[in-house]
């Protein structure tokens, strides 16, 4: 039998569209405030990522109405964000290590259709995904840390992230055409596929 945590339909990113499937294994915030260092690391990497993904989506859609700009405005703040992480990291006498990889990115990334036009779809969707995942775990992290600096700096990294799942979810209704209906029908499929890659990475001292 699973031991996947029950499905929930609460808003756990926030209030916009993408409403994760499952909630973090609750036993994922105390690991990671005993190893913040390690996930400070973690988090500068996700922020750098966020920025490149934001611009390979620039390069890869410049036709798609309104991302272009959406974009480059993205990059700058997820490279802002990495600024502000590597200064947290730099007062911790912390240095940023080699990328081991993201599993979890991997995972999903695995869920993306070939065809160009399902494969811009599910690009989006996978980034909104990952937003919304990531929204919740500095919720999470905002929640749980003692230090009040820290706290409202991670509570607002976390609105921010849920702006941008539903900038990701708008963009990908624009590439369908419009018509949000096959998006969502497509977001909750791979909502379930999430919940699994989660479940089979494990808990882990990361972002993800």
């Amino acid at each position: 039998m699973s031991s996947r945590p029950t499905p929930s339909r609460r808003p756990l990113s926030g209030e916009g569209p993408v409403i994760l499937h499952s909630a973090t294994d609750p036993r994922w915030l105390p690991l990671a405030l005993e190893h913040f260092d390690a996930v400070l690391v973690d988090h500068a990497h996700c922020e750098k990522k966020a920025a490149a993904n934001a611009l390979s989506l620039l390069q890869a859609y410049p036709d798609l109405p309104g991302l272009p700009a959406q974009m480059a405005r993205l990059a700058r703040e997820e490279s802002a964000h990495l600024a502000r992480v590597l200064d947290l990291m730099e007062a911790r006498g912390l240095t940023l290590t080699k990328d081991a990889g993201d599993p979890y990115a991997q995972g999903l990334q695995k869920l993306v259709r070939t065809p160009a036009a399902e494969r811009r779809t599910d690009r989006l969707l996978v980034a909104a995904i990952i937003e919304a995942r990531s929204c919740e775990r500095l919720s999470l992290l905002a929640e749980g840390l003692t230090d009040p600096a820290l706290a409202r700096f991670y509570g607002e990294l976390a609105q921010s992230e849920d702006g941008h799942q539903s900038l990701f979810f708008r963009l990908a209704v624009t590439a369908s055409g419009g018509d949000d209906a096959p998006v969502r029908e497509r977001m909750e499929w791979m909502l379930d596929h999430e919940a699994r890659v989660l479940e089979d990475i494990g808990v882990r001292a990361a972002i993800h």
